[in-house]
């Protein structure tokens, strides 16, 4: 998932380059120094996405968040989404949203949005959702939480066969999401996610979040054997 254009293509022509990191913004960020800090992870090895989550912000906040890292992640070729917000997302120039159950619904998402950006669909531990999400076209599906989570609050657990039989049925690219650090990232790996989402094992990571980014791409790598 590199920008939204290229990610689309890649799922479309069956692309796959292995598992992927999706970073998560944390949930409260100094803005000018949060930058330098996303830089220089996004600077240590190869990371697919980054997705701005706050929240209990006002829009005109949020839309400087947006403004000043998604040009971070551009300068870079990272895809940059916004969490939550289909419409701040398109407003900035973002690559796509990321929506979940409390959030607008996929129609309305991609209305704002359009077709060459990417929406991406929290599906918890529910195959029905997913299944339903694959459908009717989003470009990815997310399933957690994987493992405990201290970043939010997480109602499901969603089992790593979940992922194996994801991609068994569909092609369309899988997200694993919740407590996920480099130390117990490589069964997530083999069992079939395309992407981790990850906000504490980066930001949290003892050696800091370049090492973390340098980690997981280690795991990635070790996967494919």
């Amino acid at each position: 998932m590199s920008r939204a254009t290229d990610a689309k293509g890649q799922a479309a022509a069956g692309d796959h380059p292995g598992c992927q990191l999706y970073l998560i913004t944390p949930p409260a960020i100094e803005l000018d120094g949060f930058a330098g800090i996303l830089a220089e992870a996004l600077d240590a090895g190869p990371v697919a996405c980054v997705q701005l989550r706050l929240k209990d912000i006002d829009d005109k906040a949020l839309k400087q968040a947006a403004d000043t890292l998604r040009d971070v992640c551009h300068a870079r070729d990272v895809a940059f989404i916004v969490n939550d917000r289909p419409d701040i997302a398109a407003a900035v120039g973002a690559d796509g949203a990321h929506i979940g159950e409390d959030d607008v619904s996929y129609e309305e998402a991609r209305k704002i949005l359009g077709p060459d950006r990417i929406v991406g669909v929290s599906c918890y531990d529910s195959r029905h959702k997913a299944m339903s999400a694959g459908e009717a076209g989003a470009d990815y599906v997310a399933f957690g939480a994987i493992y405990e989570t201290t970043t939010k609050v997480a109602t499901t657990r969603a089992g790593l066969d979940l992922l194996t039989w994801w991609q068994e049925v569909m092609e369309v690219p899988c997200v694993a999401i919740g407590g996920i650090t480099v130390e117990n990232a490589r069964p997530v790996v083999d069992a079939g996610a395309d992407f981790l989402a990850v906000a504490s094992g980066v930001w949290a990571y003892p050696e800091g979040p370049a090492a973390a980014v340098r980690g997981f791409n280690r795991v990635f790598e070790e996967a494919k054997g």
